[in-house]
């Protein structure tokens, strides 16, 4: 871990209880009089605390001091990604989050299936011990967007990923790409872009969604 995420964060004194003083404590196993480093997620500092007390449901701790460290990609992506399964979003959200993309807009595409739900607390719960593992210094953006077509109009550069000969590389300059649910999109949500707005990936093999999510992002952004 590289660091507790705690909301408060900055403040001269905290305490710690629950699963904070748990994890700190009897996973970590960290000893009174130890330095430990926390994040709020807010303003890309890192604090530095001194553990000044512990007992078995407590510990308190002393700000030492704190310095901006801003970890993240090295460039910006926005994945538009139509609504799978939650489940296979759990599963690999923590990989996307490891990866760097910045920001997903989960859509309701045509084929979509519109019993899916997503528990965004819990998402939001699988970003935070995932941050906390890799030291990402700002939490992904999630957000929900009614149509293809609305989110289109709002970033009219966005790219569409599908089979093309215009492949997709390292040195692809695009920040917002549209990745489809199973099945893939319509014709009409392709009538949607131009040809030359739609890409590939140099692979004959047919991805699930989720593994092209994490092989566009890897592309982009490792």
């Amino acid at each position: 871990m590289q660091y507790l995420f705690h909301p408060q964060a900055s403040a001269p004194f905290l305490e710690l209880r629950g699963d904070e003083h748990r994890y700190i404590f009897k996973v970590r196993r960290h000893r009174e009089g130890e330095e430990i480093t926390l994040r709020n997620l807010k303003d890309n500092q890192i604090y530095f605390y001194t553990i000044s007390s512990l007992d078995k449901k407590q510990a308190l701790l002393t700000l030492n001091y704190s310095k901006v460290l801003e970890v993240k990609a090295k460039k910006s992506l926005h994945i538009a990604w139509c609504i799978i399964d939650p489940k296979s979003v759990e599963k690999v959200l923590p990989t996307l989050n490891e990866i760097g993309i910045e920001k997903i807009s989960f859509i309701y595409c045509k084929r979509s299936q519109k019993s899916f739900r997503l528990d965004f607390k819990r998402l939001e719960k699988i970003l935070l011990n995932s941050s906390q593992q890799c030291g990402r210094s700002q939490l992904m953006e999630l957000e929900m967007v009614k149509s293809l077509e609305e989110f289109l109009n709002t970033y009219p550069k966005m790219v569409m990923l599908n089979f093309s000969e215009n492949v997709l590389t390292k040195e692809s300059n695009i920040n917002t790409i549209a990745i489809g649910c199973e099945g893939g999109f319509t014709e009409d949500e392709m009538a949607l872009f131009e040809t030359e707005k739609i890409i590939g990936l140099d692979s004959p093999l047919i991805l699930k969604s989720e593994s092209a999510v994490c092989s566009v992002g890897a592309k982009l952004l490792l």
